[in-house]
């Protein structure tokens, strides 16, 4: 009872005096008044008890010095009381005071001290409260950790365990929100399903795991759309309210997250419950709500949802004027200040078509233009809020738009390099890259900004694989800049190095791998300070970019929901434009029937629906391309490199022709090759090539995998290979029984050159684990990246599909034959389909006697012309989708 309370802080007081400074027990009567007026404060919300209790505390700390046997209680505590009046006010002095005190308590409760685990927690409580105004993921990370080790000393049966896995669930969702990982959620979900069971029915404060555990059950609901995720999470939501009386703080809480679950689930009720209990819950909030924003906004949003459903201005309206209150009470620098401005300004939007008021649109877009200033540009939310401003200004053709484009790119790059680049990530990138880069393609197309749109196209694709490059790149200008630029260059691959090692370990050592990831960020901070070398990793401008087309011009074909546009990179001058007359879903149906069509390859019935589909490629796209080389004065027989985007990247671009009888198709006019990225092309000719007397070859052929029918064509098409290039250069085979997985990481790694034939195994849902089968079981993508190949030159995949990855996120190039490039390998060539045993032979054959001609030495800039020249050699030999299914990536 708070007369209890009352009467209990005067009896405090009453004792202090009696205690006066110089008694022995004076820091105790202050640490007992302190308490006192900390839990009135907590019952009230009455800020003078906060502060006194802290001036309080803070006298006790002083008459509790170095060496005091409770200093470390009186640490704990004023830390504490700091940590809720930052709560209430949100003045950061107070977080980071709150934090330095528990760490100094911390070192002050060494292991195997019996309260080493509330230092625990307390300090990571602390963290991730700081987290949440800051936004900085490294006292997230430490606060997951410190709780981790505080749970491993609450036993099961100890009074505080159910309290920890609480903490540690709710952390894990809070990490989960930011990086996507779904390994967080999951682990957040079974956590507070433990808390559940320790808390049974009768429990005072059941309530709070069913609203936990309904939380996290909501989230993943979000990221998978299972429904019965979102069903048990408003049912748990359900139980929750019950059992929350009126006046109890905890109700407030549960009706505003019953009624976000209602707003999901959409229905016409839910919608009309929803607003009923949020407008509940923020009229009975709790004295001292730390986050009113929150309420406001959430009422705001379900208001929005019943406007979009209904069409009634008067809630769009009352929407706005929330959305307005919430952003005034967000402080500037709270994590969730990017989404508060996302959700006013898409209502501004909303409110300005209906109505035709420009300063509702004006206002939308100064909005989006804070996000200039802000400093959570790593966070999800941040990089949601810019990809909302691109969309918004690219609709409404507002002028911000390409700035937006930069803003949400730049985001994306910094979202991206917090991931620990491993394979498990790929579908957080999946999720954030989307449309990004084809879009702001697009947009720099439409406004003119030729090599604008190249720089921001290089930055929104394959960004998993420029990720990865970044571990890679060559350091010789570093090295010999200085003992600074040397000094660097040495810790900076030191520090990638270990980091590509810990890749297939993280689920283990992710904090580790994270901790790695800042120690590689410092150092690259300090290269960029280094004269010459401020761009260092940072994503290329045009004129590097423009060094890809060297040795012929790169065309980069795009498809956006705006437009669909070829842009022609020569080795001078601005890039020339080429508006296509197709639009981006007609390339999506187009690409689905070549699909669909690819897997029927060997029936009688394809070849006119082939002919079709090549005829309407000409037409469409690659036509006008080749006109506009024929223009730019682009010699017939000259190299080409298609460099294809979205859906165009699952079409053989390289095979496009009229098919009529005089006239030509494309491979009668030019030589195509493809590049995943241009900076990819550039990368592939840096390295200059050795003599071949100082390299290897490698044959590596598996006819009898684990899981696969037999290939008896492999011995055979081997032997034609040792043929060719035994009398060129060292060679050596690796079969059947040898050609395992671990055997053929070997070869990669001590051998220059690379001819491999086997069974290739996509996989489109999971394209890391893509791979080729091998005696002993598959040699993965994820294997292959792991790899240290040497200098390597060359690489032919006689194994099919190793040239298209995932038909979800085509841009990110996750494919076999990439996982070559990313190796090194400067040129490769594999299939986009099946191929037919018997015509593999023969084109191996004829490529190799091609490549190796008059020279009698392995060239791999040749590669292209020699498999050109293979293919015309067996046109009237092979059936036509076997002519064009091998295509050259690369130099």
């Amino acid at each position: 009872m708070m007369s209890d309370l009352d009467e209990a802080i005067g009896l405090h007081r009453a004792a202090l005096l009696l205690r006066p400074p110089g008694h022995s027990d004076r820091s105790m009567s202050l640490n007992n008044l302190a308490a006192s007026l900390l839990d009135r404060f907590r019952q009230r919300g009455m800020t003078s008890d906060l502060d006194e209790s802290i001036e309080l505390l803070r006298a006790a700390l002083l008459i509790r010095p170095p060496g005091h046997a409770d200093r470390s209680m009186s640490l704990n505590n004023l830390a504490i009381c700091l940590q809720d009046r930052f709560l209430q006010r949100g003045m950061m002095s107070d977080i980071d005071e709150s934090i330095e005190l528990h760490r100094d308590a911390l070192l002050l409760r060494p292991p195997g001290h019996s309260d080493r685990s509330s230092s625990l927690n307390n300090l990571a409580l602390s963290l991730r409260n700081r987290f949440e105004q800051r936004g900085m993921m490294s006292d997230l990370d430490e606060a997951i950790e410190l709780l981790r080790a505080a749970l491993l000393l609450y036993r099961p049966g100890h009074s505080e365990r159910l309290s920890s896995l609480n903490n540690l669930a709710e952390s894990l969702r809070d990490r989960f929100q930011q990086r996507g990982e779904m390994s967080d959620l999951d682990e957040s979900i079974e956590l507070h399903r433990a808390a559940l069971l320790l808390r049974p029915p009768g429990h005072s404060h059941r309530f709070i795991s069913l609203n936990n555990l309904a939380l996290s059950l909501r989230d993943r609901f979000g990221q998978w759309s299972m429904m019965s995720d979102l069903d048990e999470s408003i049912e748990l939501l359900r139980a929750a309210l019950l059992l929350c009386p009126p006046g109890l703080s905890g109700r407030s809480m549960c009706r505003n997250n019953l009624a976000t679950c209602l707003r999901r689930r959409g229905m016409m009720s839910d919608l009309d419950e929803s607003i009923n209990l949020h407008r509940a819950a923020l009229l009975h909030h709790p004295p001292g709500h730390s986050h009113p924003f929150s309420s406001l906004g959430n009422l705001a949003i379900s208001l929005r949802c019943r406007f979009e459903q209904r069409g009634t201005m008067s809630d769009l309206d009352e929407a706005i004027e929330l959305h307005r209150a919430a952003l005034l009470l967000c402080p500037p620098g709270h994590l969730d200040r990017p989404s508060y401005l996302d959700h006013l300004a898409l209502s501004l939007q909303d409110r300005f078509q209906q109505r035709d008021i420009q300063s509702d649109l004006a206002e939308a877009f100064s909005l989006y233009s804070e996000l200039l200033y802000l400093s959570h540009a790593v966070s999800r939310a941040y990089l949601s809020a810019a990809k909302s401003w691109a969309a918004s200004a690219d609709i409404f053709n507002h002028p911000s738009a390409l700035l937006a484009y930069k803003v949400a790119l730049k985001s994306l790059d910094q979202q991206v390099a917090l991931l620990s680049s491993s394979s498990h990530h790929f579908d957080v990138i999946r999720e954030v890259v989307s449309s990004l880069a084809t879009d702001a393609f697009s947009c720099s197309v439409r406004r003119g900004a030729l090599t604008t749109a190249v720089e921001l196209m290089e930055q929104g694709r394959a960004v998993f694989w420029t990720q990865l490059a970044r571990f890679n790149i060559p350091l010789d200008e570093l090295s010999i800049s200085g003992d600074t630029g040397t000094a660097l260059a040495k810790e900076f691959k030191q520090l990638s190095f270990r980091l590509r090692n810990a890749f297939d370990r993280f689920e283990d050592q992710s904090p580790q791998i994270r901790q790695l990831a800042m120690q590689w960020d410092e150092v690259v901070s300090r290269i960029r300070m280094l004269p010459d070398f401020s761009r260092f990793l940072l994503p290329p401008l045009f004129p590097d970019l423009q060094r890809a087309a060297e040795d012929g011009p790169v065309i980069i074909v795009n498809a956006s929901q705006h437009s669909c546009d070829a842009l022609i990179v020569h080795s001078a001058g601005d890039p020339v434009h080429v508006p296509l007359d197709i639009t981006q879903a007609q390339v999506y149906e187009f690409s689905s029937e070549f699909q669909s069509l690819a897997e029927k390859f060997g029936s009688s019935d394809y070849q006119l629906t082939l002919v079709g589909i090549l005829r309407k490629l000409w037409n469409d796209v690659v036509d006008p391309v080749v006109q506009a080389l024929i223009e730019s004065e682009v010699r017939p027989s000259s190299r080409i490199w298609w460099c294809p985007t979205a859906e165009f990247t699952l079409l053989p671009l390289h095979a496009a022709g009229p098919y009529e009888k005089g006239r030509d198709n494309l491979s009668d006019i030019y030589i195509s090759s493809y590049t995943p990225t241009l900076a990819t092309l550039v990368r592939a000719r840096q390295q200059v090539s050795r003599d071949a007397s100082s390299q290897h070859f490698v044959a590596i052929g598996q006819g009898n995998p684990v899981e696969g029918k037999e290939l008896k064509c492999v011995a055979p098409e081997l032997a034609v290979v040792a043929q060719h290039v035994t009398p060129v250069i060292s060679f050596t085979s690796l079969e059947d029984g040898n050609a395992t997985v671990e055997g053929a990481l070997d070869a990669l790694d001590r051998n220059q050159w690379l001819h491999l034939a086997c069974h290739g195994m996509p996989n489109r849902t999971q394209p890391f684990e893509s791979s080729f089968a091998m005696r002993d079981g598959p040699l993965m993508i994820k294997d292959i990246i792991r790899s240290n190949s040497q200098n390597p030159q060359f690489a032919f995949l006689s194994a099919c599909h190793t040239t298209v990855g995932d038909e979800e996120s085509p841009d990110e190039s996750i494919h076999l034959a990439a996982a070559m490039q990313f190796c090194g390998f400067r040129s490769v060539i594999g299939p986009m389909w099946s191929v037919d045993d018997d015509v593999a032979r023969q084109v191996v054959s004829a490529f190799y006697r091609n490549l190796i001609g008059d020279s009698k030495r392995l060239d791999r800039t040749g590669a292209a012309v020699a498999l050109h020249k293979a293919v015309r050699s067996l046109r009237k030999k092979i059936p036509l989708e076997q002519q064009i299914v091998f295509v050259h990536i690369g130099v």
